[in-house]
């Protein structure tokens, strides 16, 4: 293991907030001491999600903790999702059964496993002491905290205050989250600030069990590409982890330039002195779009390898700054798009290049002088053209044609 100094610099780099460093700190000196890891917990609730890069801030976070030596215990919330999750939510949650819960946990292991190191990772299943609690169990649980505390929370708060809908089943929550930290021992509990309530009643839940309480380490929110709202694939703005490099690296370099650095934070691995150069590249004056470059090809690196990182470059290079054809462009056999005149179909290629989802959409952009034929653009649905001649759709899709 690192020197606890330099883990705290680790463990500290892009964290919204530590309750407490000095906890953190003793922690780490012990595990140093005994020659022991220390636990880390993260609770899921399998609801299936495509995973973006603000789903992976908190992993990305995990797997740096685990680098330094330490151990993390994913705690899927099989049985907590029949509940579900009240954080945020002005109404109560429709519940998922438990099989739609085992069936969305296997997407969830696929791409955890694209971040975390299986080695140092540990999944368990809440149901397995949940589920075994019975009623006297249950109000022991129940008995560990108060009404009064439970309706702090902004959620509960606000959907009293304003006569909505509370289920009793929906403060039983972040009871059953807390209690998951005591069956694991954890020493570290992540998640986003969202998860605030939960995550501290985890810290209270321990004592009374005579465990230590565990630290609290929580991860900001990342915005979107839009650099406003919170990254999330229902508002267009998200990059996922499993799009192909070439798209993910034009994603990242549509951020705007002072999202940077907390890109850089929050997404990557890189140590913090040289995020803190890449700061000061920024302060001398350095073009944005350089540093952005070098930002986009360490992410695309750590979801889909060097080799791939390099050849994204190469690529918007080719297309978005030097304004050239791209080597590895879609090949189409033009004859079968053309008729007995020779006039060759732009809307159906267009749309067998799917480059567009419908001939109404290909039309459009057309009309638009949103396609070029050979670098000329061409409002034309039907053209002639040559062996080798490229179509170009807005600025990044490209079909070379050939004719058989």
């Amino acid at each position: 293991m690192l020197k606890v100094h330099e883990q705290m610099r680790i463990i500290s780099k892009g964290a919204a907030e530590i309750i407490h460093q000095e906890e953190l700190m003793k922690k780490l000196l012990a595990a140093a001491e005994k020659g022991e890891p220390l636990v880390v917990k993260l609770g899921l609730d399998p609801t299936a999600p495509d995973l973006h890069l603000g789903h992976a801030v908190v992993l990305r976070k995990i797997r740096q903790i685990q680098e330094l030596g330490h151990r993390a215990v994913l705690i899927l919330g099989d049985f907590t999702a029949m509940i579900g999750d009240p954080s945020g939510k002005s109404k109560t949650r429709k519940p998922l059964t438990h099989e739609e819960t085992l069936k969305n946990a296997e997407t969830y292991r696929d791409q955890l496993f694209r971040i975390l190191m299986s080695e140092r990772t540990e999944i368990r299943f809440n149901s397995q002491w949940l589920s075994a609690m019975n009623l006297a169990d249950l109000l022991e649980l129940a008995g560990k905290t108060t009404v009064a505390r439970i309706l702090e929370r902004d959620d509960f708060k606000s959907r009293f205050d304003a006569n909505l809908t509370i289920g009793l089943h929906e403060l039983f929550y972040p009871l059953m989250q807390g209690y998951d930290s005591v069956m694991i021992r954890a020493d570290i509990e992540m998640g986003g600030t969202d998860q605030r309530f939960n995550i501290l009643m985890g810290r209270d839940i321990q004592k009374h069990y005579d465990q230590e309480s565990q630290v609290a380490l929580f991860m900001p929110i990342l915005e979107g590409i839009d650099g406003v709202e919170k990254m999330s694939k229902s508002l267009g703005n998200s990059i996922g982890i499993n799009e192909e490099p070439n798209l993910m690296f034009e994603k990242v370099m549509a951020i705007p330039d002072n999202l940077i650095i907390r890109y850089f934070e929050l997404c990557t691995d890189l140590h913090p002195d040289e995020v803190d150069q890449y700061g000061k590249q920024l302060e001398r004056g350095e073009n944005p779009r350089d540093v952005k470059a070098c930002l986009a090809h360490e992410i695309v690196r750590l979801y889909h390898g060097k080799e791939s990182a390099d050849s994204a470059l190469e690529h918007f290079n080719t297309v978005f700054r030097d304004r050239k054809l791209p080597k590895d462009m879609i090949c189409l056999d033009a004859s079968l798009f053309t008729d007995d005149q020779g006039n060759t179909d732009l809307v159906k290629i267009l749309v067998e290049a799917g480059f567009v989802s419908s001939s109404s959409e290909a039309r459009r952009l057309i009309l638009q002088g949103g396609v070029r034929l050979n670098s000329e653009r061409t409002d034309r649905f039907k053209i002639p053209v040559r062996d080798g001649d490229v179509i170009q759709a807005g600025k990044k899709h490209f079909v070379r044609l050939s004719k058989s």
